[in-house]
Formats: C-alpha cells, structure tokens, sequence
C-alpha cells in the first residue's frame, strides 16, 4: 500500500506509471505480433492494430516531460541549482552508458556493435545534460526557448542529413532520424533525434512551477494549458499546413479518416504529436490526484520506479518470447538474438493481437512485485544511488 499521507504529487507517479503499463504493450507487441507492416500504415493495419500502436504514442513525451516535472519538484527539497545540476549532468551521462551498454543488451542480447541504435533512454540521458546547464538561466527564458523549439523545429522539416555532406551526421543526431557510420564497420542508427526531446524534458521542468500551486488554483492551470494544446492541435491539423510533414486525408469511412487525422510524426517528434500527447496528459491530471484508490496505488507502483520497470521490462519480454519462440514453435534462436532480427518479424513465429495482449498482461503482472519490492526499498533507503535508477 502507498502511505495515504504522502507528500508527493500523486498524480505525477500515477501518470507515470499508466505510461509505463502502456509502454510495454508497445513493446508486447514488437516481440510477440505476427503482423508484418507498419502499425500505424493505415493501408495495412486494422484499426485495433492501429489503435494499439497509436496509444502507445503518449508513453515517450509525458516520460520526458515528467522527467523535467521532477527534476524542478527535488530542487524544492533543498537542493541549490548548483548540486542540482551536478545531478542532473552525471545522471544524463550514466542513462546514455545505460542505453550503449546495459539497454542495448535487453533488445539484442548480443555483444555485436557493429550496429547500435539510440533510442528514450538517450535522449533523455543528452536531455538532461542540456537541463542541466539551463536551470541557471531564469524560468520564463527556459520557457521561452522550450516553446521556440516545440513549436519552430518542423520549419526544418524539409532539411536532410543527405544533403548535408559532412555534417549529416550531426542533423542526424539533433534532427532527423537515420543511421550514422562512426569508424570501420561500427554503425550507429539514431532513432530518437535531440529536437525537440531536450525542449520537452526543458518545458517540463518550468511546468513544475505550476504543479506546485495549490490544488484548486493547479488545476485551472492545467485545465487550460491541456485543454488549449488539444485545441491547437485539432485546428492546426485540420488545416494540414503547418505542424506535422504527414499530412491527413479522407480515408473513405470516417473513422478511418479520424486515424489519418491522429497519425503524426513520432521520429523526431512533431509539434501537433506532443500537443496530441501532452495536452490531454496535463488535462487528466487533476482527475489523477483524486485517484486515492487500488488502481491508483497500482499504477504508484510502476510509476515510482520508471528506470528500473523500463530496464527490467525489456529483459523480461524478449527473454519471454525467445524461450517460447525457441521452444514451442521452433525458431532458430539467433533470430531473437541478431542486430537486425531481434526485433523484425520473424517466419513462422508471432501471435495476433490477441495473443499479444495476453502476453501484455502476462508481463505486467509478473513486473508487480519486483517493482512493488524496488518502490519500498526506495522509500526506506535513501542511499544516493538509488536515484540512478
């Protein structure tokens, strides 16, 4: 049970949490669906297979946006925006060996880096090194350059790193996702670019000021600011002018044309993905601190231990569907375990979407208790490296 007293914002872990419940049916799903298209390519997917893909979506902006959200709440702990930044510096260095080492490992579980791909925990890790440097500036300048930066970044849209000769690679890694040739046969293929992810972790943190407010007076706040961005939203995206290169269109049935009107840009993210994201994420948020039930004290869990859940989860659901892809159905073992295998579909292996969210279940609740383990050794033990994970 989560102590009725605490001081925290309950919301935050609760959101956090639901995120991460809904993370790993993302990634149920990369490991264990027979279906062998784009989930979002509204040409092949069905719209649960859409719908599956699509709410996963939310997972990554409210991630790294709450990650700014707590770094601004522990400053008012007592920490000085020196020791601050300190933490946020080494602890952005240690996620960016975490996601070449030890993250890595759980996708492939191989030791070949001749290919490596950088995806969340990068960008959160390079995030966080540029917020560390950024709390020295005033709040509303953070602000500022934030929302310059959400809003301004698919003005470049039409900016490739082909083009862009020795520099390319930089593009790459700031703006456009792609594969970057490092030294001899090494490779590294970045599927999550720094724009706008550094602005989003950077807004999150000046949103921690509102989180702060007293609940009547936040929760105005938070009507208006989500309410406000999913407005933006559906008027920028009915125009298809400005916001998103992937433009919408009648899809001769209108549900299915409300798909194309929801299926934005994730790499990099777009403006009108993150105000599809976080607008409704800031508008449910003071309907989550009322949550003061069961199911708020089970999403507490997860949402308490994000690293450690990510990490675990991801060991957990590849190791699961390599014991039953080897073992019942006969699958070579190396297409579990190979840079391009791992994680593509793979002959005579994969479940439909039913049987991917019985294995989804099937995760989530065997990550109770080692979480709910983790989350108490965390409130009674308040040794320093417990916060690097």
């Amino acid at each position: 049970m989560i102590p009725a007293q605490s001081k925290r914002i309950v919301s935050i872990d609760i959101l956090r949490g639901i995120v991460m419940v809904i993370m790993a049916l993302d990634h149920t799903r990369d490991y264990f669906t027979n279906f062998t298209h784009n989930p979002t390519d509204l040409e092949y997917a069905s719209t649960a297979m859409f719908l599956t893909r699509w709410i996963t979506h939310f997972c990554a902006p409210i991630f790294v946006f709450l990650s700014g959200t707590s770094a601004f709440l522990s400053m008012q702990k007592g920490k000085t925006t020196r020791q601050q930044a300190g933490f946020l510096l080494s602890r952005g260095i240690w996620l960016i060996i975490l996601e070449f080492t030890i993250v890595r490992f759980g996708w492939v579980f191989n030791l070949d880096y001749t290919q490596v791909f950088v995806q969340v925990i990068w960008a959160i890790g390079w995030s966080m090194i540029f917020l560390s440097g950024l709390i020295f500036l005033p709040r509303k300048l953070i602000l500022a350059i934030a929302l310059s930066i959400i809003f301004l970044h698919n003005a470049f849209d039409g900016v490739h790193a082909a083009n862009l000769d020795d520099y390319g690679p930089w593009w790459n890694v700031f703006h456009e996702f792609g594969n970057i040739h490092l030294f001899g046969d090494v490779n590294m293929f970045v599927l999550y670019p720094l724009v706008p992810w550094i602005a989003v972790m950077a807004a999150g943190y000046c949103f921690g000021g509102i989180m702060q407010m007293e609940e009547g007076k936040r929760d105005k706040w938070l009507y208006r600011i989500g309410l406000s961005a999913i407005a933006l939203f559906i008027v920028l995206r009915f125009t298809n002018i400005y916001g998103d290169s992937a433009l919408w269109s009648s899809q001769g049935s209108w549900h299915r044309t409300v798909l194309s009107f929801i299926n934005v840009t994730k790499y990099p993210p777009s403006l009108l993905y993150l105000l599809m994201t976080i607008g409704p994420a800031v508008t449910l948020l003071p309907m989550l601190e009322k949550m003061r039930n069961r199911a708020g004290n089970f999403f507490t869990i997860y949402g308490r231990v994000p690293m450690f859940y990510y990490i675990l989860h991801i060991y957990l659901i590849h190791l699961l569907s390599m014991m039953i892809g080897v073992w019942m159905y006969d699958v070579p073992s190396h297409y579990f375990t190979g840079n391009g295998e791992a994680l593509s579909t793979k002959p005579n292996w994969g479940y439909s979407l039913v049987g991917v969210y019985l294995y989804w279940m099937l995760v989530i609740a065997l990550l109770y208790l080692p979480c709910r383990w983790y989350m108490q050794v965390k409130m009674t033990h308040k040794k320093w490296w417990l916060s690097y994970l």
